[in-house]
């Protein structure tokens, strides 16, 4: 196949909140709708099969019809699927389905069922990038517990393996080493709630949580801020940031999903069922929805 732009990974790519029914199966219309409302509405493409796709509780069938249902919803070169396993061998599984589905590059962890050393690591990445498929790398070390520090980036980046990093460590100082280190390798936004910070230190992308919900306002923010608009930036920052900072992945998902039924987008439940956000945290969620609805935002 051939894409677009040789970067596809570049611009607001939407990490997608996997609709489901009530009885937890995957709502597979809804999300082809969901990722459509998302390219129209200013998104650059999605990613499905993240953390906040749940990808970890689907099964192997699931998990591969999430990757065709967003490719059949607004083609591949807009899809870049986590293609995240245990393992090597079933993460270039992933990555090979991928590309046979017609995607143009994917996202990969490094290996999760143990504290990989740095020696694995890169066997992890050489591993997947057989499948011939760009890979931009996930860094979240608060999650995985391998951290893929600057240095380490740079010997991927150079042997080829990887072309880009989801930099989730929330160390805003990372962007200076990277770009000292490996000036071609892009750097895209991991952890919404140092958007700005990242964009202004040179950003490629965004990888984002909260245009699930705030497709509109999380994309002028963007723009605003990787073009230097920092008057516009700051102040859609301000204004959205109670809704970008939390401390825990699930929290984070379900908080997203909340304001996707507030605003009409109906995220549906959590798989498997967790424990509900606090009420202080609900509150938290709701008012500042409101806030970004009342404001036009949404």
């Amino acid at each position: 196949m051939t894409t677009t732009d040789p970067r596809p990974w570049r611009g607001v790519l939407v990490a997608t909140a996997l609709p489901l029914n009530d009885d937890l199966s995957v709502n597979h219309d809804r999300y082809a709708e969901h990722c459509a409302w998302l390219v129209e509405n200013g998104c650059d493409g999605v990613v499905p099969n993240g953390s906040l796709g749940e990808y970890q509780v689907l099964t192997a069938e699931e998990r591969a019809k999430v990757v065709e249902t967003a490719v059949a919803a607004i083609g591949g070169e807009r899809v870049m699927p986590g293609v995240a396993a245990y393992g090597s061998a079933e993460s270039r599984r992933w990555a090979e389905q991928a590309r046979d589905a017609g995607c143009a590059s994917v996202m990969l962890l490094p290996p999760n069922a143990y504290r990989a050393d740095e020696r694995s690591v890169l066997a992890h990445y050489a591993e997947v990038a057989k499948a011939g498929l760009p890979i931009v790398a996930y860094n979240n070390p608060i999650d995985t517990k391998v951290d893929l520090v600057p240095e380490l980036l740079a010997k991927l980046h150079s042997e080829g393996w990887i072309q880009a990093v989801k930099e989730f460590s929330g160390d805003v100082r990372r962007a200076y080493q990277l770009a000292e280190l490996a000036p071609e390798l892009d750097l895209l936004i991991g952890a919404d709630d140092v958007l700005l910070e990242l964009a202004l230190a040179g950003a490629k992308g965004w990888v984002a949580g909260y245009p699930n919900a705030l497709p509109r306002s999380s994309v002028e923010l963007y723009r605003a801020a990787v073009g230097g608009d920092l008057a516009t930036a700051r102040k859609l920052y301000e204004q959205l940031h109670p809704l970008l900072r939390w401390d825990s992945k699930v929290e984070f998902v379900q908080a997203i999903k909340l304001s996707m039924d507030l605003v009409g987008r109906h995220g549906g439940r959590c798989r498997p069922p967790r424990v509900p956000l606090l009420p202080e945290q609900e509150a938290v969620v709701r008012a500042a929805t409101e806030q970004a609805v009342a404001a036009g935002l949404a």
